[in-house]
């Protein structure tokens, strides 16, 4: 399989900012030579070819074929191997006209730089033992995250907390390789039966599978869930949803009907991304338009992570919502009994909360609730979430070693000859060293890095 990334030595250019008008826009380059293929640009050469790293040089960037000025720019120079790349590098601060930016990246482009690819500058700071696999990834999750609680775990892994865990288990492992070497190695001297150190053997796979565990959570906080607003009409999902948004989204009507299609919005709850959905009110009607929406709402519930299911404390509980609630009792549904703060409005029954979306009376116990619902849809924890792996290509490699940890444990049990124990233990820190990027194939590398943008 040809892959897209190679060891790359040359010189790499991208803007690092969204594409639009705005007030300062951010170009990158690295590569050796880079400082000095960009002073050749400017007009006065020697302030870039002459600057100290992690120093600011103020110039003009100029077209060198027709010696016109193209922009004011501020340079960043930061020289191999104190720079995000490892290697020389210049970050370019311009002004964000959508003209001058295009102007700028043609003139790079034509004059000794190419267009960087997505995760580019990412993977030259990988190779460059910059940062390990498990950094590297945070970089995308944590220009990804969706919320603070997402960004705060990106960060705590773009800081080491998952590689400094698996660096630490994969030393004692080696520490239990190096004694079954010894017996490979001198098998007719008289070297001590090796004395298996159960208890360090537990001690990782447990920590191994509490790092597993934390997938679920990471993928929580990284992906979000989906919740349904439904019940019948005029039961006060617009309300709720609005409550929820804390802005008038969603049209409050008394007419029934009035929502005739879902309206989508991402909030955060607690630090959990939610996509909510006010969906169509559910009811046996003849009107095409209005069939239609309630069908959309139908497959809406079905591919949410939780529903809340209003009921008009006014009207109580109706064969059609004892219908519905049956329908998918199966699924994470929390009953809601609306509009408490109503005149004539009948007791809340066993199982419901209680609320008012007008006067948001009962809304804190609801939001509560939802989180805990929507953790539990996923089957996430909220222990121990310093360490948060939320990567397939980590998980996949944590299965791998405990996978190798269990063979390893059974073949002891078995007295299973030594040089296939020893396999089992290289296997095992084969699969550590690929979640660091130790032991890493190229193919693997193109996947990951493709998903980043342009200028990371």
């Amino acid at each position: 399989m040809e892959t897209r990334f190679v060891y790359p030595d040359d010189c790499i250019a991208a803007l690092a900012t969204p594409f639009g008008e705005s007030a300062l826009a951010v170009i990158r380059t690295s590569g050796a030579g880079s400082i000095e293929s960009l002073a050749k640009l400017t007009e006065n050469p020697e302030s870039l070819e002459k600057a100290g790293g992690n120093t600011m040089v103020f110039g003009y960037l100029k077209d060198p074929d027709t010696s016109e000025q193209i922009d004011q720019v501020m340079f960043g120079i930061f020289r191999a191997p104190k720079s995000y790349t490892g290697e020389d590098s210049v970050e370019m601060y311009c002004h964000g006209s959508i003209p001058g930016i295009d102007r700028i990246l043609q003139t790079l482009f034509s004059h000794g730089f190419r267009q960087a690819q997505g995760g580019e500058f990412t993977l030259r700071a990988f190779l460059n033992g910059k940062m390990d696999l498990t950094q590297a990834e945070a970089v995308h999750e944590l220009v990804t995250a969706r919320t603070r609680t997402a960004q705060h775990l990106a960060l705590g892994r773009l800081k080491g907390s998952i590689y400094h865990q698996i660096d630490g288990y994969k030393k004692l492992l080696i520490r239990v390789q190096a004694g079954v070497s010894i017996q490979l190695d001198y098998p007719d001297d008289e070297v001590e039966e090796i004395p298996w150190d159960f208890e360090v053997l537990d001690r990782i796979q447990k920590g191994l599978e509490t790092l597993l565990a934390s997938y679920s959570t990471g993928r929580l906080f990284q992906e979000g869930v989906v919740v349904a607003l439904a019940g019948r009409t005029n039961a006060g999902k617009s309300s709720l949803f609005n409550l929820f948004l804390k802005e008038d989204r969603s049209i409050v009507s008394a007419i029934p009907g009035t929502t005739r299609d879902y309206i989508e919005a991402p909030l955060s709850l607690k630090g959990v991304p939610v996509k909510l959905y006010d969906t169509a009110g559910l009811r046996v009607i003849e009107e095409s338009i209005e069939q239609e929406g309630i069908r959309r709402t139908t497959q809406v519930m079905g591919r949410s992570d939780c529903i809340l299911y209003l009921v008009d404390g006014t009207q109580g509980l109706t064969p059609e919502d004892e219908e519905q609630l049956a329908t998918w009792e199966q699924r994470p549904l929390i009953r809601v009994w609306n509009k408490i703060d109503a005149e004539g409005v009948l007791r809340t029954p066993a199982g419901f909360l209680p609320l008012s979306a007008t006067t948001g009376e009962g809304f804190s116990s609801l939001e509560d609730r939802l989180y805990t619902e929507a953790v539990k849809s996923r089957g996430a924890g909220l222990e121990g979430t310093d360490a948060v792996i939320d990567s397939a290509r980590q998980k996949r490699c944590l299965e791998d070693t405990l996978g190798a940890l269990a063979d390893l444990q059974q073949g002891i049990a078995q007295r299973m000859p030594l040089d296939a124990l020893a396999l089992d233990l290289q296997r095992a820190l084969g699969a550590l060293g690929e979640i660091t990027g130790e032991v890493t194939r190229e193919d693997i590398l193109d996947a990951m890095f493709s998903g980043f943008c342009v200028g990371k």
